[in-house]
Order: structure tokens, then C-alpha cells, then sequence
């Protein structure tokens, strides 16, 4: 008897198969409708300058999440985080851990480009975190990586510097999701002197990641 032949008499039987978390369907349906209603969001007036929303790219079971600032200008123009020069990096960095960028899901705390590419704001950050809480509640991700301190300011709740919050295993939400802060590659190519404190931190993330998936 095959895969398919147990699970239709289980099924019949209205036995219920366990399946670990990467053999479970994926609720499309839930991604489609938060994807649409992300990109005919007006709720702030970050809409009125936006090219197109930036809603998010990777693996939708991800055992890694990354979450990042906001869109800048190439992501706003092509409608993918981390795409500029920052997202090299960024893919180099995963690749330095073992990743491929599809092996891991990158979202933003915005998912609008602020205009100039300055900071986001208090109401922006409020109205807009919603999709990233239903974003991270559908990958469930063994481990969140944030990357520069408006996301782990946002993620942990605290204003603490990104230095006093490095190096630590944090933990996010209801499900105590492990949680990690490093820098944001565009820091990291403006103070490159910070790229082996970076390394340090996705080393810590590698290391954390394997104890994850063997508990």
C-alpha cells in the first residue's frame, strides 16, 4: 500500500495523519487574499507615492525569515525586497551560511518605500505590521533573522541600541519564536568595518537554526 492509498483509507476511516510542518499544504488561499489586500492598501499616505507595494519573495515554509526596514527605490521599482545593493549582500551573507536566497523568506516592516528612503514612522509602522504578523503566522519560521534596528526595535518592542541587542537569542510573539538582530546590509556597505560582527551574528544564526531543528 502506497502513501496515497494509507491516507485515503485513514482519511475514510476519519483517522487523522500526522505530517511534519514541511509536508502540510500550504494555505495559498490565505497568501493570495494577503498579497491582494496588500497591494490595494491606502491605510497610510504612503500609498500616494509608492511605484508598486513590496510584499515579500522566498520560500513560503521557510525554517529562516528575514525581515528587513522598508522598500528603496529598485525595490519599489521591481517589487522585491533587498534587490539593490543592499540585496546583493544580503544574498551573499545567507550564501555565507549556507543558503540560497530561495531558501529563506525576506519580508519588510514596511511594505511601501518611504519617500527619500527615510526612516519610517511611528502611525506607518503601526498601520503597516499587520501583513508582516500574518506573514510570519503563515511561514512559521524556525527563526527570525532582523536585519538593523528598525525591524528589531519593532520585533523585540524596545528602543535598546542594535549593539545591546546583538549576539543574543531573542524571542517574538506567542509562539516564542527564536530571534536574532544583525545589522542591515546598507549599514554593513556604509561601515564595512562591520562585516566580520555581521559574519559573527549569521554564524550565531547557523548555529542557532541547527539546535532549532533538533528539538
Amino acid at each position: 500500500m502506497n502513501n496515497e492509498q494509507r491516507a485515503a483509507y485513514a482519511q475514510a476511516l476519519g483517522i487523522i495523519c500526522w505530517q511534519s510542518r514541511k509536508e502540510q499544504a500550504l494555505p495559498q488561499t490565505d497568501w493570495q487574499l494577503l498579497e491582494t489586500t496588500v497591494s490595494a492598501c491606502t491605510k497610510c499616505a504612503l500609498h500616494q507615492t509608492r511605484t508598486q507595494t513590496v510584499f515579500g519573495v522566498g520560500k513560503k515554509d521557510a525554517d529562516l525569515m528575514i525581515i528587513g526596514e522598508a522598500p528603496g527605490f529598485h525595490e519599489d521599482q521591481q517589487g522585491e525586497p533587498f534587490v539593490g545593493r543592499a540585496g546583493q549582500l544580503l544574498t551573499a551573507m545567507i550564501k555565507s551560511i549556507g543558503f540560497n536566497r530561495s531558501d529563506v523568506y525576506i519580508a519588510n516592516i514596511l511594505k511601501c518605500r518611504p519617500p527619500n528612503n527615510r526612516d519610517p514612522d511611528a502611525n506607518e509602522v503601526s498601520t503597516c505590521t499587520s501583513f508582516l504578523n500574518q506573514q510570519i503566522a503563515l511561514v512559521q519560521p524556525r527563526l527570525l533573522l532582523a536585519v538593523g534596528r528598525i525591524a528589531a526595535h519593532y520585533l523585540l518592542q524596545t528602543k535598546s541600541s542594535l549593539e545591546s541587542l546583538r549576539n543574543k537569542l531573542h524571542r517574538y510573539g506567542e509562539m516564542n519564536t527564536p530571534l536574532i538582530v544583525t545589522y542591515h546590509p546598507a549599514y554593513l556597505l556604509r561601515n564595512p568595518q562591520d562585516k566580520k560582527k555581521a559574519f559573527l551574528d549569521l554564524l550565531f544564526t547557523q548555529r542557532a537554526l541547527q539546535d532549532a531543528s533538533n528539538t
